[in-house]
């Protein structure tokens, strides 16, 4: 089991986060093409299990869904005014820090009567890589940074009546951190990496409520998961000021709420909208310690709270054709004031299409499409005075965008 989670962590290798902060907004295929409106309320297929678990009372019979997202996202810095790290040359500005990636979902869900259903949920709810060149300007402050998670979820639902069913699960959260950087000596410079994982557990609860024939509510919360990351630093000159050795941080992955709508309008149309609140606050400083205690680096974060707000709408095209669309807008938890090389985001907007197609009676695939618009990102990061030598000031500003394309396929047994 063990070398299967890993193999999944491997594959699962999100480049610049796709939502706030480290958080990724990729959790099923079919969800997409609407920009993930209504997540909590849509209740289509098995991956409405992260979203919901109650919206299993609403899929029919035994079910298996997977998805492969396909992410692509260009951040490049532009420097404007940057200083170099005492006693270093300057460096260039980093070329473009994303890459492609692949990010896969996958669900099941079966029922165990009338009115109580199973599902389990294996997806990557956090992660981020952002890597600039080995030699660029704010070396000192990052280089490599990276973040993979795998959330194994199993689930219950229980439909209480014909107008609401519960939902309740546990998460069991695996994550792995990199972070590299380079240390100015003054006269030489090397490089520190620090690795750590750990497993971390929550849960998550969800309702939804049927208020007509054609229109339901759904209203989902997710726990913090709390990870306790042990790992070790490793330096490129062993024989430095600093040894190499264990080390542990503390990273809380933050809960989160979600109220959504969705109204079949008629029979060609639907309407569907969300609002989700993510206590990013949670996050107000990373600080790596050595085994004995003593403080390796330290971060000030001091993220703020944020929301996401999205709507979409389904058109049936026909019985076996359904087209999706869907805007977002999602913001950033980073403040200018509090920016830093590892994590250049900002706030998102999002412009989604999508497509399904029940290729046959028991088999449905579903395509979708996002851009992401995100806003210029600025950065005025001075470590001038960092102990022992300046690691240099981050000044200038990012342009970032993103693209991310996402194929499902649903089987019912």
């Amino acid at each position: 089991m063990q070398k299967l989670i890993l193999s999944f962590v491997v594959f699962t290798t999100p480049l610049v986060s796709q939502a706030a902060g480290f958080g990724l907004a990729e959790v099923s295929g079919s969800g997409l093409g609407n920009a993930y409106a209504g997540g909590a309320a849509v209740a289509e297929d098995a991956s409405s299990i992260y979203a919901n678990p109650a919206s299993m009372t609403y899929v029919q019979g035994m079910q298996a869904a997977g998805a492969l997202h396909l992410i692509k996202p260009n951040a490049e810095f532009n420097n404007e005014g940057s200083v170099a790290g005492t006693a270093r040359p300057l460096g260039g500005e980093g070329g473009n820090v994303g890459d492609l990636a692949f990010v896969p979902n996958m669900y099941f869900k079966m029922d165990l009567s009338d009115s109580l259903k199973f599902g389990i949920g294996v997806n990557a709810p956090f992660g981020l890589k952002t890597e600039y060149d080995r030699t660029w300007l704010g070396r000192f402050q990052g280089i490599k940074s990276d973040l993979k998670t795998i959330n194994v979820n199993p689930s219950l639902a229980f439909k209480l009546n014909d107008q609401l069913s519960i939902g309740a699960g546990i998460s069991a959260m695996y994550a792995k951190a990199e972070l590299t950087s380079a240390v100015n000596l003054g006269a030489a410079e090397r490089t520190s990496k620090v690795e750590g994982d750990d497993w971390g557990y929550g849960f998550n609860l969800g309702a939804i409520y049927q208020v007509t024939q054609d229109t339901r509510l759904g209203i989902s919360y997710r726990s913090k998961v709390e990870q306790h990351l042990k790992g070790d630093v490793k330096f490129s000159i062993s024989n430095g000021p600093t040894p190499n050795g264990d080390v542990k941080a503390d990273v809380a992955l933050p809960g989160s709420v979600s109220m959504s709508a969705f109204s079949r309008l008629n029979d060609t149309w639907d309407l569907m909208g969300d609002i989700t609140w993510t206590r990013w606050s949670q996050f107000q400083r990373l600080a790596i310690y050595r085994e004995s205690g003593a403080l390796l680096t330290q971060t000030e974060e001091n993220w703020d709270n944020t929301l996401r707000y999205s709507i979409g709408a389904n058109y049936h095209y026909s019985d076996a054709v359904t087209l999706r669309a869907g805007l977002a807008y999602d913001e950033e938890a980073i403040s200018d004031r509090f920016r830093t090389v590892r994590i250049p985001g900002n706030d998102r907007k999002w412009l989604a299409l999508g497509a399904a197609w029940q290729a046959t009676p028991t088999t449905k695939l579903d395509i979708g499409y996002a851009h992401l618009f995100i806003s210029d990102t600025k950065i005025d990061d001075n470590q001038t005075t960092a102990v022992p030598l300046g690691r240099g000031r981050v000044q200038g500003e990012y342009d970032a965008s993103v693209d991310v394309l996402s194929m499902q396929l649903t089987h019912n047994f």
